[in-house]
């Protein structure tokens, strides 16, 4: 059996930043395992600008921010398997892939990242009624085929959902000669990101239908027509409220599901709130020496998100493999009113260095209203918000000496009716 000091499961943004942090800690002995036929993950059907601002101070393709990470990886000579599927790990850190060119391979680690990514939700989730016909896309998956394989996926598109790859899908496929009819929305305000509304929607009069949900896909052979309608504050669909479109496509863009068959085989404690495993201020898991960053642990709104806190993790599991990562005192987070999770989930308040980054979601939008952050039962800091929304990741960061002195808990919670 072979071993490694460090194996990554996946080798998109998350792994490659994760990769590339724990060689420049010191770690040499590291392995990538990716499924594709090339690393980058899904930054390589993400054709259009607005990646890297963050990370490397400039406007890059998806492509484009992908390829920093991977010539990188090849400057460092770190070894990764492409075509290498992961099918088993357990919690002992042992690992099974299988690969056309090895077949069957069993591996030890040291230490192992689960940067696996997310995939979409599909129709079959939330059970739209109607036949089977083809021109039924996840809009991540038309994303492909177009912009990787070339392929045109319908000439009148209707879209639910209005998720970030859903707009920016939406724009692409106008530029491509098709005629997007419409967006759907079940929830009575954008999941997307405000200038994916603006730059994909607005800018080519594409209307936005906020409450409103399929009811009906028709056709047989092929999508002939969609029925939507608008849902009352039940989410149930409003009779006589229908309204009927010509198309021969529909694309669903509602969600994405951390990828974690993995990370549930090996009995790793998960959050049902993220759908990811639970972590701590190293990005460990329940597990000793297994860590998660990117998407598999949490859905992130910016890839340069991804990069970084995949770039903490491999410097994290670096420290573990050094034995650098003490225990002591646990303290937890706890996602109060208005919250809908918190990562970290826990902290050793012993690991850290200056600071801590608190990331989460809140649960639904709001305005001019207050961030409570308390420590135990007491105020730390209130933070003034003139907008918060759900599809838009919050961060806060806290100073290491403040985490300290808490013994317990470290709570956020929105608080309305601010003067």
């Amino acid at each position: 059996m072979k071993h490694f000091d460090l194996v990554i499961i996946g080798g998109g943004s998350a792994g490659l930043a994760a990769a590339v942090s724990a060689y420049d800690s010191g770690v040499r002995d590291i392995l990538i395992l990716e499924r594709d036929k090339e690393l980058g993950g899904i930054l390589q059907q993400c054709i259009h600008n607005g990646f890297g601002v963050h990370t490397f101070k400039e406007e890059l393709s998806g492509p484009g921010f992908a390829e920093r990470f991977v010539n990188l990886v090849h400057q460092k000579y770190i070894t990764y398997k492409l075509n290498a599927m992961v099918i088993h790990m357990n919690d002992n850190k042992t690992i099974e892939y299988v690969s056309p060119d090895e077949g069957y391979v069993l591996i030890k680690a040291g230490a192992i990242i689960l940067a696996m990514g997310c995939r979409e939700r599909t129709r079959g989730a939330i059970a739209v009624p109607g036949y089977r016909p083809s021109g039924v896309w996840s809009a991540g998956t038309a994303q492909r085929y177009l912009n990787m394989e070339g392929f045109m996926v319908g000439k009148k598109i209707f879209i639910l959902g209005s998720g970030d790859i859903g707009l920016i899908m939406a724009r692409r496929l106008t530029l491509e000669g098709a005629e997007v009819k419409g967006v759907a929305e079940i929830m009575p305000y954008s999941n997307g990101l405000p200038r994916n509304i603006k730059q994909c929607l607005e800018d080519f009069d594409i209307p936005l239908f906020l409450s409103h949900t399929i009811t009906k896909i028709d056709g047989l052979d092929r999508v002939s027509g969609v029925t939507i309608a608008q849902v009352d504050e039940r989410m149930q669909p409003i009779v006589g409220t229908e309204k009927t479109f010509d198309v021969d496509t529909v694309l669903f863009s509602i969600g994405l599901i951390p990828e974690n068959a993995l990370s549930e085989e090996a009995n790793i404690e998960m959050d049902p709130k993220t759908r990811g495993p639970k972590v701590d201020e190293s990005y460990q898991t329940s597990l000793e020496g297994v860590f998660a960053c990117g998407n598999v642990l949490h859905v992130h709104d910016l890839v340069d998100f991804v990069a970084e806190e995949g770039r903490k993790t491999g410097i994290a599991a670096a420290k573990y493999i050094n034995d650098q990562l003490n225990t002591g005192n646990v303290i937890h987070t706890v996602a109060k009113e208005g919250i809908g999770y918190i990562v970290p989930q826990k902290i050793h308040p012993v690991n850290l260095d200056k600071t801590i980054e608190l990331m989460f979601r809140v649960r639904k939008q709001y305005k001019n209203v207050e961030l409570v952050i308390k420590k135990d039962d007491e105020v730390l800091r209130v933070i003034k918000k003139k907008h918060l929304a759900p599809a838009e990741m919050e961060k806060v960061i806290l100073k290491a000496s403040d985490v300290a002195l808490c013994q317990q808990s470290l709570s956020i919670e929105v608080v309305e009716d601010v003067a």
